[in-house]
């Protein structure tokens, strides 16, 4: 893959910027992937398998069982096959380690789901010739950009990252 040549504004992404990145993946390591089915995590995985993606959960507490039918690794290193992407679902602060094993994965993008953001780890992604996204969802990004968004679930309270308050 070719470095990226342009500055990108992490604040306001281009359609076709998000496009291209979407159309040019196939494998996906999701660093933060959980066995709960009622976690975000989980719906994205579900949902992207559905488009014909394939999801690689990543997550030490579940290593060497399965979510959705494909085994879950340690770390994104131990992947045995070429990551296309690896999608964060961890905080901010756990982000430079899993962009350096992005790096050195050789993976064509780092996806920072919902509130997360890194910008030194953007940047040293960005130096490595990798397409860096933050602060947004695949599924969701996916579901808008094939006008699907009204059937995914959006809107129906299950899908959260917000805890219920209680009143």
């Amino acid at each position: 893959m070719s470095a990226v040549l342009e500055k990108i504004d992490h604040d306001n992404y281009d359609d076709d910027y998000i496009r291209s990145i979407l159309r040019k993946v196939n494998v996906i390591a999701m660093a933060g992937a959980s066995a709960n089915w009622n976690r975000p995590s989980y719906f994205a995985m579900k949902y992207l398998q559905q488009k014909g993606y394939r999801v690689i959960p990543v997550n030490p507490k579940e290593a060497g069982k399965d979510i959705l039918g494909e085994k879950v690794y340690e770390s994104i290193s131990e992947i045995p096959v070429k990551i296309d992407m690896v999608d964060c679902f961890r905080n901010s602060d756990a982000i430079p380690p899993l962009a350096e094993e992005a790096i050195k994965v050789g993976a064509k993008v780092l996806w920072l789901q919902l509130g997360v953001r890194n910008d030194a780890a953007a940047q040293k992604a960005e130096a490595a010739g990798l397409n860096v996204v933050m602060n947004r969802c695949p599924k969701i990004e996916y579901g808008r950009l094939s006008q699907e968004i009204g059937w995914m679930g959006v809107n129906t309270r299950v899908v959260s990252s917000k805890r219920n308050r209680r009143i």
